[in-house]
């Protein structure tokens, strides 16, 4: 599940740990403001190449293969949000970061990109959608974070935008992954069967299935664990503007 990463959020800790926490160094800042830059500017790509094919088609059916090698190139340089975290350049959680970029790289590879009977799913159009306009928003956000200079209305966005966007993501993953479902039962894609030298099964088409159902307790935990974010950040702002 791609839930669209709102950071995490920083506690209290011992003084001594305090001290151990020092932020990126210059080169470090300098190396994530040009990362975010060229993000940002690769899903810009793909926001205009969907708007363009739309516009010469005059349909949004079949529209991923229009956007299909940056989607790939792009959704696959997020793996490096996880080496960040990893290395300490970014104060996020490995393990948070690493679920959120895989199950996108996972979708876009192992499935979109495996099963290509489902490229030309309406439901795909639906997650590229929303990944786009989400990521966007994000690479901006730690864009102007990190030069401090984030404008409220990018702030706003960010803590805003997903009441929708993760809904219609997570709806367009589903759909997708369960539209792949048949041809990767009928061709038995990435599947082991026995018997073999490992004596090892895998049904490719069962784990699948296990993915769908992960979302019921997932979807729910982290779309709330935003709201509570967005309150966290945002609320003070919104009672102050109904005082005025």
């Amino acid at each position: 599940m791609s839930a669209p990463a709102m950071g995490t959020s920083k506690t209290a800790h011992s003084d001594s740990s305090n001290k151990r926490k020092k932020g990126p160094g210059t080169l470090a800042i300098a190396y994530l403001v040009i990362y975010n830059v060229v993000m940002t500017a690769g899903w810009l790509v793909i926001a205009v190449g969907l708007v363009r094919a739309y516009l010469a088609r005059g349909s949004y059916h079949g529209l991923y293969y229009s956007i299909e090698k940056p989607l790939k190139f792009f959704q696959t340089g997020a793996l490096l949000e996880i080496l960040h975290c990893a290395v300490g350049i970014v104060p996020s959680s490995v393990v948070l970061t690493g679920f959120q970029v895989m199950s996108r790289v996972f979708l876009t590879w192992a499935v979109t990109h495996s099963v290509r009977e489902v490229q030309s799913e309406d439901s795909v159009l639906l997650f590229v959608a929303a990944w786009t306009v989400t990521e966007i928003i994000r690479y901006s956000f730690y864009t102007f974070s990190l030069l401090n200079h984030l404008p409220y209305l990018i702030k706003w966005a960010r803590y805003t935008f997903f009441i929708v966007l993760y809904p219609m993501g997570v709806s367009g993953e589903l759909l997708t992954i369960y539209a792949a479902l048949p041809y990767v039962q009928k061709t038995g894609l990435y599947s082991i069967t026995l018997p073999n030298k490992y004596n090892f099964s895998f049904d490719y088409h069962t784990f699948l299935i296990l993915i769908m159902i992960s979302y019921i307790p997932l979807f729910p935990q982290l779309y709330f664990h935003m709201m509570r974010q967005r309150k966290k950040v945002l609320g003070h702002m919104e009672e102050y503007s109904k005082v005025e």
